[in-house]
């Protein structure tokens, strides 16, 4: 645990000299600047986790999460999905899917973040639906020709490397779904603008096209149609990160919030003096802790390999849930100033939104969770 601690201190310190001097700018633009990858990278803050032949630093889960709660204990949600994607999602596809050569290529170039890498499955008619999704990949000798778009894609205007989503079998659903590492200098591939979000507006969200975009078969991350089976296996780490990241979150603006009810005066006396602020604090202090719990509780079951998509479900809708009920309890006792967007509480509360959302929805999350109730 010492280690760990010396870690977040450190991780900590970067982001405080790195980040925090200029995420205000990147938002008011609108704009995550690619430099920022290297930045990122430089301070031993990507891929921690992986093994150290491919970049990383060889440590345990934990420590990635540590980053990802770093940066949104400084109120940075948008970049803490963007570090996520990187981290969590992309590189550990590539570490459990990838054939020797893939990890090579791409991972210590993702660890250093000479490469920025974005996973492409939601499409504009689908959204979680990812069976309905339209995209193909059809073989075509040697190679695999790609058409098709997505939406949403985290990363996606800075991407040099894409997993993309796409269906190798188009009669089979899910069953014909497969994943690809598109290179994204190769013809045939586009993006759409950055789009504009109620929150988050650091974050890289973009659309991404591929229009007869030929890719060789080397591409084919894992076997041919075992792509869903692979996003259910990814996914629970995902869900996990987003969890630990929403309370992580959660915390901060508990934070800032009793910062400010005791310097804010009201009818004569600080705001804290009022009962229904005191119980308000208390009952969002409670919360806080019971999930954080319940993440460690989670983190502790990942690491054992005894995680399961309920679990891994559940703790991804309560915390989320959570984050978003203390984002509005916290804004409200900030009053009027709560609504202004150089408040902190105010960009979180637009932040948190989307994590109820992304990784599974609310709704997807408890349908996972009655079906193993259930029993179907």
């Amino acid at each position: 645990m010492e280690e760990l601690l010396i870690f977040k201190d450190a991780a900590k310190k970067a982001i405080e000299q790195e980040i925090v001097p200029h995420h205000h700018h990147w938002e008011q633009s609108g704009v995550l600047p690619k430099e920022v990858w290297k930045t990122l990278g430089h301070a031993g803050l990507l891929c921690v986790d992986l093994p150290e032949e491919y970049g990383g630093s060889g440590v345990s889960f934990r420590y990635s999460q540590v980053v990802l709660q770093e940066l949104c204990r400084q109120g940075f949600m948008g970049l803490s999905g963007s570090v996520a994607i990187q981290s969590d999602i992309v590189a550990q596809y590539i570490l459990h899917m990838g054939n020797e050569e893939q990890k090579k290529t791409w991972l210590p170039k993702m660890a250093s973040g000479e490469v920025v890498a974005a996973v492409a499955m939601t499409e504009p008619a689908t959204g979680s639906d990812l069976q309905g999704m339209k995209t193909t990949a059809i073989k075509d000798g040697n190679h695999y020709i790609i058409n098709g778009s997505k939406t949403f894609i985290t990363n996606g205007g800075h991407a040099d490397l894409v997993i993309v989503c796409a269906k190798t079998d188009p009669k089979e659903g899910g069953k014909g779904i497969s994943l690809f590492l598109v290179d994204a200098t190769l013809p045939g591939f586009s993006r759409g603008k950055q789009l504009e979000k109620i929150g988050q507006h650091a974050g890289d969200t973009t659309e991404l096209f591929f229009d007869n975009m030929k890719v060789p078969a080397s591409s084919l991350l894992g076997m041919e149609n075992q792509g869903f089976l692979y996003l259910m296996q990814e996914l629970p780490r995902e869900r996990l990160a987003v969890a630990a990241s929403a309370v992580s979150a959660a915390r901060a603006c508990l934070e800032w919030t009793i910062q400010y009810v005791k310097e804010r005066q009201a009818f004569g006396r600080p705001i804290a003096k009022f009962q229904n602020t005191r119980f308000k604090l208390a009952e969002m202090k409670t919360q806080i802790e019971i999930h954080d719990a319940f993440v460690n509780q989670c983190v502790d079951k990942f690491e054992q390999r005894k995680m399961s998509l309920s679990d891994a479900a559940m703790v991804k809708l309560s915390a989320t849930e959570m984050l978003c009920k203390v984002t509005d309890e916290c804004l409200q006792l900030f009053g009027g100033y709560g609504y202004m967007s150089e408040y902190h509480i105010a960009r979180a509360f637009v932040d948190a939104r989307v994590l109820k959302i992304y990784a599974g929805t609310s709704e997807i999350m408890k349908e996972m969770i009655s079906r193993e109730l259930l029993g179907n």
